[in-house]
């Protein structure tokens, strides 16, 4: 078993997932979850300091591709323009792999309040990677808050509709039409 294995990470994510459906997310160790990975346990904590950061693995990397998204966006573009460029970014680097094991991390969550705390958080995080990138750009604060509120619903929305549905569109897609539903309901706000 080698201590730096390609996909380690990526690995240890799928066999989580597993183990929570089969077992439970309290009735599944950090032991199980390495072994199931073809794993050590001491390889885990490498990559995670414990089992609920195996929840948000890629936070990180979403918030670095929606600030980037945002950053890229044209100069003149409005704020939830630009937040459509981060969701484009995001989008782009999610794969098969994502949409295979939301139905089953999606069930984890709703069975678990440790780790719906943990979800709670890690929209939080997003939401700020984003505000800050729209700050950045000069946008006021309170409308950089608002825009970036509305896109992780739109990311949220997208998501759960690109992997529950057997439509062969992509994941901008869902998103790109779940912020321009989110942009048409706060038009009737008034």
């Amino acid at each position: 078993m080698s201590r730096w294995e390609p996909g380690a990470r990526e690995r240890l994510v799928v066999a989580a997932v597993e183990l929570f459906s089969e077992k439970g997310y309290d009735d599944t160790t950090v032991a199980e979850i390495a072994e199931r990975a073809g794993l050590t346990k001491s390889t885990f904590f490498r990559y995670f300091p414990d089992k609920r950061e195996l929840l948000v693995a890629g936070q990180e990397t979403l918030g670095t591709l929606f600030a980037e998204g945002i950053a890229g966006a044209p100069r003149g573009a409005t704020p939830l323009e630009a937040v459509g460029a981060g969701l484009k970014a995001v989008a782009g680097a999610m794969g098969p792999i994502n949409r295979e094991l939301w139905p089953r991390m999606k069930a984890a969550i709703a069975a678990s309040a440790e780790l719906q705390e943990r979800d709670a958080l890690k929209s939080v995080g997003l939401a700020a990677s984003m505000t800050s990138a729209l700050v950045a750009r000069g946008v006021p604060e309170p409308t950089a808050h608002l825009a970036a509120e509305l896109g992780l619903l739109a990311f949220k929305r997208g998501y759960a509709e690109w992997t529950e549905g057997d439509s062969d569109n992509g994941l901008a897609h869902y998103m790109s039409v779940a912020l321009n539903e989110l942009r048409a309901a706060t038009a009737t706000l008034g």
